[in-house]
C-alpha cells in the first residue's frame, strides 16, 4: 500500500470552501479510481492561515500514476483548488504504508 501525502495552505477565509471542495468534489472522485483504498484530509487553523494535509491511500504505484499520472509526483488540482489556495508543496510525497488500522500488524 502506497500513502500521498500533500501540504497545501489557504487564507482563514477560503478554508472553509476549500475543505468542503475536498470532501464534496474531490475525494468522491478519487474513490472512482481502481486501486484507491480511501484517505485523511488533515486541517490545522491559524490565525491568518490553514494548512491541509492529503494523505490518501492507494494499493500499488500503479494505482497512483492511474490517477496522477506518469509525472506522479506532481500534484493533480481541481481548478477551484488552484484558487482557494494561497502556497502548495510542489510534489506530493509517497511512503510505502507498514502499519494501518486495516493492515495486519
Amino acid at each position: 500500500m502506497i500513502a500521498r501525502v500533500w501540504r497545501g495552505w489557504t487564507t482563514a477565509r477560503d478554508a472553509d470552501a476549500y475543505e468542503k471542495l475536498l470532501k464534496e468534489v474531490v475525494y468522491p472522485g478519487l474513490n472512482a479510481i481502481n486501486g484507491y483504498g480511501g484517505g485523511y484530509i488533515l486541517r490545522e487553523d491559524g490565525k491568518d492561515e490553514c494548512e491541509f494535509m492529503t494523505v490518501n491511500l492507494f494499493e500499488s504505484l500503479e494505482a497512483v500514476k492511474a490517477f496522477a499520472g506518469p509525472d506522479y509526483e506532481v500534484p493533480v488540482f481541481e481548478p477551484e483548488a488552484r484558487r482557494l489556495l494561497s502556497k502548495a508543496e510542489p510534489m506530493a510525497r509517497h511512503y510505502d504504508v507498514r502499519k494501518a488500522p486495516l493492515l495486519p500488524s
